[in-house]
């Protein structure tokens, strides 16, 4: 049993360094791109192409069906087994190609905008070639292959980057972005291909997804809830406001899933696989979890109150003037964006304990309520609807708790320890920082200094505080042994 835990904290280390190295390069290149190309393209080009992202977010649910999870969960699996998930997102993804193919010309129409069509068409090409990586992926993600996953990730954004740029510059405008989205798709299905070393047979045998279809089937209708929710704002703001105003709250969202995902990337890989792995063993599970959940919040809390802070010099200095407008919206929902990752957290939980279904309708309670909250909001303008979407989604970490903490025995009172002093000090600390930066005119020296003062404001009060999750991951850093 030592060994195994052993051997289990040393793929969760270094998973954790991987994902993070990733994760970090991934934000660097995307930083780059997206400077190159907001300086370049217009808040309608952004616009055009926000309308479609929760169409396609939709279809790569039903594509993917939960299918990763599921394999993940599973004591055995075969090479049956992963045929069978590559077979059915094959073949979903190409029904759902054709629906969309047919179904552009009233897309168009629903948003007022013909050029749409054509863009739709070409777009939703993009999902059916990640179809062809969902086997793969399953493979990579079940043995925790953390390093390939992330040259995989690394690789496929350098290309696709680089494309999108080049198109930009030769006046494609939005198609550049559209074909960024492709290149990136097709890039990562035939990596995944490459490194997982697992190839699909000719055999169609669809009969093993019936073994799994019950727990996958929820994670479908969940992750189709979850794009709904992250898209329909775009969507409300495409059908009753300009297309500059989808583009400025796509660029805003752009910066602030950015910032938000280098945890909850981090964490993808191996969350759920090691809280999966410690299932029957509820008190190691929970140790686990409690330590994820410290490091979760000692990330995010500073990590993206910090950008709330300099949303505006970030933005002004990044991508011009023109884009300011986003500032602002960049600002309130980095407050929601700050907790994402610790509802992540929860929800792979929930996972990992089997709880498809509770994950499936707190998801779904999670859309409804948004949904209701913001299209009251449609009169008032987009700032109350951007409030009002930070609001739900920092209330709803409360719900999220409530559906776990029986999973693990896990208190009220140990959830807010482990998550409240990293969300309280950064929350004192960059409102400080706020106050007494107010007078300083130069955007850069006004970013630079906010930035400083938050980092070591921030190390300094933990190490006063002697805060173990900080001294710890010093230590890892520095490749000392953890005691």
């Amino acid at each position: 049993m030592a060994k195994r835990q052993e051997t289990l904290k040393e793929k969760t280390a270094r998973g954790l360094l991987w994902g993070g190295f990733s994760n970090g390069l991934q934000q660097l290149l995307g930083l780059v791109f997206g400077i190159v190309l907001a300086r370049k393209l217009s808040q309608a080009d952004y616009g055009m192409v926000g309308m479609l992202a929760i169409f396609s977010a939709i279809a790569a649910c039903m594509q993917e069906g939960g299918f990763i999870a599921a394999l993940n969960r599973r004591k055995e699996v075969t090479q049956r087994d992963y045929n069978a998930v590559f077979w059915t997102s094959v073949l979903t993804s190409i029904a759902f190609y054709l629906l969309f193919w047919f179904a552009a010309p009233l897309i168009a129409r629903f948003y007022g905008e013909p050029r749409l069509t054509a863009l739709a068409r070409y777009s939703f090409l993009s999902f059916l070639f990640v179809s062809f990586s969902i086997a793969p992926r399953a493979y990579i993600f079940r043995n925790m292959m953390v390093r390939q996953s992330s040259i995989i990730a690394l690789v496929s954004m350098a290309l696709s980057g680089v494309v999108g740029i080049v198109m930009a510059y030769q006046g494609y405008a939005y198609w550049g972005l559209a074909t960024q989205n492709i290149v990136f798709t097709l890039s990562v299905s035939v990596l995944n291909y490459w490194f997982s070393g697992w190839r699909p047979t000719l055999n169609v045998d669809l009969s093993p997804i019936k073994d799994i279809i019950g727990f996958s089937s929820k994670l479908i209708v969940t992750n189709i809830v979850t794009s709904v929710n992250t898209n329909y704002l775009s969507v409300l703001l495409g059908r009753y406001y300009l297309a500059a105003d989808v583009g400025n709250f796509t660029q805003a969202n752009k910066w602030n899933t950015m910032g938000h995902s280098l945890i909850t990337n981090m964490l993808y890989s191996i969350a759920q696989p090691v809280l999966t792995k410690t299932d029957d063993d509820r008190q190691r599970q929970k140790q686990v979890f409690r330590k994820l959940l410290r490091f979760t919040a000692f990330v995010s809390f500073p990590a993206m109150l910090t950008l709330a802070l300099i949303s505006e010099e970030f933005i002004v200095i990044l991508i011009t003037e023109k884009w300011l407008a986003s500032a602002h919206i960049l600002r309130v929902i980095c407050l929601a964006g700050a907790v994402m990752p610790v509802s992540y957290l929860f929800s792979n939980l929930l996972v990992s304990r089997g709880r498809s279904a509770t994950y499936m309708w707190c998801t779904i309670g999670l859309c409804l309520t948004q949904l209701l909250g913001i299209g009251l909001c449609v009169p008032y303008g987009i700032s109350h609807m951007v409030v009002v979407f930070a609001a739900v989604n920092i209330a709803w970490l409360a719900v999220w708790f409530w559906f776990s903490h029986s999973e693990i025995s896990l208190s009220l009172r140990e959830a807010v320890v482990d998550v409240a002093p990293y969300a309280l000090l950064s929350a004192a600390i960059v409102v400080g920082v706020w106050f007494l930066t107010g007078d300083i005119s130069n955007v850069y020296l006004s970013l630079g200094v906010k930035v400083v003062a938050v980092g070591v404001a921030y190390c300094a009060a933990l190490w006063l505080l002697g805060s173990t999750i900080f001294r710890e991951t010093i230590v890892f850093i520095t490749k000392k042994k953890i005691e």
